[in-house]
C-alpha cells in the first residue's frame, strides 16, 4: 500500500462499519426468525439506527486510524460510540413508541455487529502493521535538534517499524544556527517530509513559531520531543491558555471516556448475571443456607477506590464466626471452610453477590481485588506502590487472581501484586474481556483456590 492511498483508508473503515451494522441486523433478523423480511416497525428502527450511527461516528471519528497503531484505543473508542448510539436508539424508539421490535433480534444483531467490527479492526492494524514493518504505507519523516533526544527517537522508530516512519534526514542543532532560516527551510522541503520531529532542552520561540507557520504553508507536521525520559511514569499535555504543561505521574490515569465505558460495561454485564442467572443464585443460596448453620450471605468491610471502606458479599464458604480470633487467610485444608464452601472457593461461584456490588458502585467486574486495611498496611510495608491500585475500582475479578488465585498469606499477596499493577497500566475494555474469559475458564476447570 503506497503513502498516496492512505488518506482514503478512514472513508473506507466508515462505510465498512456501516456495512457490517446493517449485515448485522440481516443476520440477526435470520437468526430470530428464519427470514430475512422485516416488518414495518423494524425497518424503521434499522433507518434510525443507521442514521444516528452515522452521525455519531463522524462526531468520534472512531474510523481514524491513528499512529501509533493502538488497537485498543481505536476499540474503545469504538465501543464509546457503540454504547452512545444505543443509549440514543433506545430514547428515540420510546419516544416514537416502536415497540414491537424483538428485544432477541437487537441483542443479537448488536452482538454480532460488535463481534465482525473487532474482527475488522483486528484485521486491519495486523496487516497495516504488517506492510509498514516491511516498508509500505510509511511516512517521512525528518529529525532536527539535539543530537542525544533525536538518537534516542530514531532508535525508539527502529526498534517499533509498525510506527511507519521512514526518516529521511537528521539535521543537528549546530547546524540550525549556523545556516539561514530560508536556506533550512529550502532543504526541509526537498526532502518532503510528512512530519518533522523538533527535539529540544531549550529552544528559541520566535524560530518555532517561523518552522510552525512554514510547515502549516506546506501541509507537514510538527511534533515536539523533550528531553524527559520517563521510564514508567505517564504524563498527558494541560494547556493553560497558551501554555503548554506537562502533568506528570507514577500512577496510569484512567480517562474518563474509559470510566464510562468501564461503567456501562460493569453495569449491562452484571444485570445479564444477576437475571439471567437468578436459578443459580436460587439455588446456590438454598445449598449454602442448608449445608451449614448461619446465614446464607456473608459480607465483609473492604477497602475500595481512594481508600473508601465498603462492605463486600458473598456466599459464606466458612463456618460462622471463623475470625473471631481477628483477621486470617484462608489456606488450603482450611479447618473453617465448610464442604460446600470448598466447592463453591474452588468454582468461584462464592463472588457472584459481588455483582450486587457492582451495580451499586463499590466494584467493577474487573480490577484489582479489595483487601482488608488490615492486610493492605502489610503489603504496603513490602510494595510501597502498591496503594496507588486504589486510584482504581477493585474488581470482582482481577489478572492477579486469574493467574495467582486466592493467597494464603501476606508473601503471596504480595506476589501477585506485579499482576494488577500490569493492570493498572493497561486498563481498557479489552483486558477486561481477556480477564473475564480467563475467570470463566477458571470457574469451568475448578482450578480456582
Amino acid at each position: 500500500m503506497s503513502i498516496r492511498y492512505s488518506k482514503y483508508l478512514p472513508g473506507l473503515v466508515f462505510i465498512l462499519d456501516v456495512v457490517l451494522l446493517n449485515l448485522a441486523f440481516h443476520l440477526g433478523q435470520f437468526l430470530t426468525t428464519k427470514s430475512f423480511h422485516f416488518n414495518y416497525n423494524s425497518s424503521i428502527f434499522i433507518v434510525i439506527a443507521n442514521l444516528i450511527w452515522i452521525a455519531l461516528s463522524t462526531l468520534s471519528k472512531n474510523y481514524v486510524i491513528k499512529r501509533p497503531l493502538i488497537l485498543q484505543d481505536n476499540i474503545n473508542k469504538y465501543m464509546l460510540t457503540l454504547i452512545y448510539h444505543l443509549f440514543i436508539v433506545f430514547a428515540v424508539v420510546y419516544a416514537l413508541k416502536i415497540n414491537q421490535v424483538s428485544p432477541v433480534f437487537i441483542f443479537e444483531s448488536y452482538g454480532l455487529f460488535f463481534i465482525s467490527v473487532f474482527i475488522l479492526r483486528s484485521v486491519l492494524f495486523a496487516v497495516l502493521d504488517y506492510i509498514r514493518k516491511y516498508g509500505f504505507n510509511n511516512r517521512k519523516v525528518i529529525v532536527i535538534g539535539d543530537d542525544s533526544i533525536a538518537k534516542r527517537l530514531i532508535s525508539s522508530f527502529a526498534d517499533h517499524p509498525e510506527y511507519g516512519y521512514s526518516l529521511v534526514d537528521l539535521i543537528p542543532e549546530e547546524e540550525i544556527t549556523a545556516l539561514p532560516e530560508m536556506e533550512i527551510f529550502r532543504h526541509l522541503l526537498s526532502k518532503e517530509p510528512n512530519e518533522i520531529f523538533v527535539c529540544y532542552k531549550q529552544i528559541d520561540s520566535e524560530w518555532l513559531k517561523k518552522l510552525i507557520l512554514f510547515a502549516d504553508t506546506n501541509f507537514i507536521k510538527i511534533k515536539l520531543v523533550s528531553d524527559l525520559f520517563l521510564n514508567n511514569n505517564y504524563v498527558h499535555l494541560v494547556n493553560y491558555h497558551d501554555v503548554p504543561v506537562l502533568h506528570i505521574t507514577s500512577k496510569a490515569e484512567v480517562g474518563l471516556k474509559i470510566q464510562l465505558l468501564k461503567r456501562s460495561f460493569d453495569i449491562c454485564f452484571s444485570s445479564l448475571v444477576m437475571v439471567g442467572g437468578l436459578p443459580v443464585f436460587f439455588l446456590l443460596y438454598i445449598v449454602t443456607k442448608t449445608t451449614s448453620n448461619g446465614p446464607a450471605f456473608y459480607k465483609q468491610e473492604r477497602i475500595g477506590r481512594n481508600g473508601k471502606p465498603f462492605n463486600i458479599y458473598k456466599f459464606r464458604s466458612m463456618y460462622i464466626d471463623s475470625e473471631k480470633l481477628g483477621p486470617q487467610l484462608a489456606f488450603d485444608n482450611d479447618p473453617r471452610i465448610t464442604k460446600w464452601g470448598r466447592i463453591i472457593r474452588k468454582t468461584r461461584l462464592d463472588e457472584l453477590p459481588q455483582f450486587w456490588n457492582v451495580l451499586k458502585g463499590d466494584m467493577s467486574v474487573v480490577g484489582p481485588r479489595p483487601e482488608r486495611q488490615h492486610f493492605i498496611e502489610k503489603i504496603a510495608e513490602r510494595t510501597p506502590n502498591y496503594k496507588t491500585l486504589l486510584y482504581l475500582k477493585p474488581g470482582l475479578t482481577s489478572m492477579g487472581q486469574v493467574h495467582y488465585g486466592y493467597a494464603e498469606n501476606v508473601d503471596q499477596m504480595v506476589d501477585r501484586v506485579p499482576y494488577d499493577m500490569q493492570y493498572l497500566k493497561n486498563v481498557s475494555l479489552n483486558s477486561d474481556i481477556s480477564i473475564i474469559a480467563k475467570t470463566v475458564k477458571v470457574m469451568v476447570q475448578g482450578k480456582g483456590k
